[in-house]
């Protein structure tokens, strides 16, 4: 049996609100791993040239990973999944990451966790992707924004 590392990119701002079939209520993902990103790093959302764009922009990914830290709490997280896979031998592990909207920090944040993820995974003998959950949803109001 493959064994899998999952990254899902989330906003915490979609929580309570239904998603794209009408009937399921959004939370936020169940994660072995969990990085809540909003007080933590540079937020996109706040400059007016970026607010429309995501973390697959090159602009909205050069700018959070700028963040003093980003890019070592990514890679941190990357090795903290590439151990438990190692040691613990699960079947599975998720690696969450949120921001406000899961446009912006998230996604960003994920592609990288994501890409150290598929280094390790050659070492590692598992399989990974990324899934970004709430990239195509609308922006949520400033107000809504740390």
């Amino acid at each position: 049996m493959t064994t899998h590392i999952r990254v899902i990119s989330f906003g915490y701002g979609h929580s309570g609100t239904l998603d794209d079939d009408g009937r399921t209520v959004i939370e936020p993902p169940t994660a072995d791993i969990t990085l809540d990103l909003r007080r933590a790093l540079h937020n996109p959302h706040h400059d007016p040239k970026m607010r429309h764009l995501t973390g697959l922009d090159d602009a909205v990914y050069e700018r959070v990973l700028a963040t003093p830290g980003a890019q070592l709490l990514a890679h941190n997280a990357a090795l903290a999944a590439h151990m438990l896979m190692d040691q613990a031998q699960p079947q599975a592990v998720t690696i969450a990451t949120g921001c406000a909207g899961g446009r912006h920090r998230a996604v960003a944040v994920a592609r990288v966790v994501h890409t150290l993820l598929v280094d390790f995974a050659r070492v590692g003998g598992y399989e990974t992707d990324v899934v970004h959950r709430d990239v195509h949803r609308q922006v949520l109001p400033s107000s809504k924004h740390r």
